[in-house]
């Protein structure tokens, strides 16, 4: 990572006209690699691609002790902006008050960020494979505001909102409105290594109904093993909104440089449906990854059956992806 002393001293002062920032410091950081793919199955051929990224970031304190951040991605993997700009944010808080950030950009609420914390190596077991990655994630996006509080003996406090005039997202994730969600963390501190997550939201998906969504995880490091467990539900008005999720991984670190990790999921896409038109998705895969100074080689294979409730045998799918990157 370069060092680029003093960086963005005038950007940080402009945000916060009424304070003086002093004492900023700047860094870039940049990674690119490539990756083969296969989306849909076995059979189908593979697709190489790119990736890069360029991530500029800045930190500083006011004089009221306020630390200021703000980041900003340009890459290659956002077609939505033709400039190539993609996650950016601003940030401000304190040790005893917890940290504010704005995302303009790519931002997670605490559904978002905690849609899959079962450990693996590289990507989770629903990624990669064409239609498979519906989950219960609340609503994520542009213009979010989150709140992550200070730890307090082992508990942590989470909360985003998103305001909103028009209809967002599909399924059980659609929503008409401002969008809230909130979640705690607990990691005892007579327990070492165990963390418990629990998260909640309510979407409106009609003027006068709404989706629940809620989460709880449990993951536990011991040694080289990392375990969890997670199990989510989206919660609607009728039978044919309530979606449900269970899942559960482990990974490996056979040593500081090499992870090894196996999962599983099932999902229930519309529980009224279950055992007849539609059926559980269930998701499995391995993943590793070796990282050796600045370069990680990682990979994935994900299996995938009746993705999308389906139980037509083409709904029955794998997938792989190994990627080489290079961070500096």
């Amino acid at each position: 990572m370069n060092k680029l002393t003093k960086i963005g001293v005038s950007a940080l002062a402009g945000s916060l006209a009424m304070t003086a920032a002093h004492a900023a410091e700047g860094s870039v950081s940049v990674s690119t690699g490539f990756a083969f793919a296969s989306t849909t199955d076995e059979n189908t051929k593979t697709a190489p691609y790119q990736f890069d990224s360029v991530v500029f970031s800045a930190s500083g304190e006011t004089d009221g002790g306020i630390t200021v951040s703000a980041s900003m991605e340009l890459d290659n993997d956002n077609p939505a902006t033709n400039a190539g700009m993609d996650n950016r944010s601003v940030s401000f808080g304190t040790d005893a008050l917890g940290t504010v950030t704005f995302h303009g950009h790519g931002g997670d609420s605490v559904m978002g960020q905690w849609d899959d914390v079962t450990p693996n190596a590289y990507e989770e077991v629903w990624d990669t494979t064409s239609g498979a990655d519906v989950r219960i994630d609340g609503r994520s996006g542009d213009n979010l505001l989150t709140y992550d509080s200070p730890s307090f003996n082992g508990v942590q406090f989470k909360m985003a909102h998103q305001t909103s005039d028009a209809a967002t997202g599909t399924g059980n994730g659609l929503d008409l409105s401002s969008y809230t969600d909130f979640g705690v963390q607990i990691s005892p501190e007579m327990v070492e290594g165990l963390t418990i997550g629990y998260g909640m939201a309510e979407l409106d998906d009609t003027t006068s109904t709404s989706i629940d969504h809620d989460t709880l995880f449990v993951k536990y490091a011991v040694g080289g093993f990392t375990l969890g467990y997670q199990t989510s539900e989206a919660d609607g008005s009728t039978a044919g909104k309530n979606d449900e999720s269970t899942q559960w991984g482990i990974s490996y670190a056979v040593n500081e440089n090499m992870t090894v990790a196996y999962g599983e999921r099932d999902y229930d896409d519309d529980t009224s449906t279950a055992g007849t038109a539609s059926s559980e998705q269930h998701d499995s895969g391995f993943s590793a990854s070796y990282t050796m100074g600045g370069m990680t080689i990682a990979g994935h294979m994900n299996t995938n059956d009746n993705v999308g409730g389906s139980t037509n045998a083409t709904m029955d799918k794998e997938s792989y992806e190994f990627a080489l990157t290079f961070a500096f």
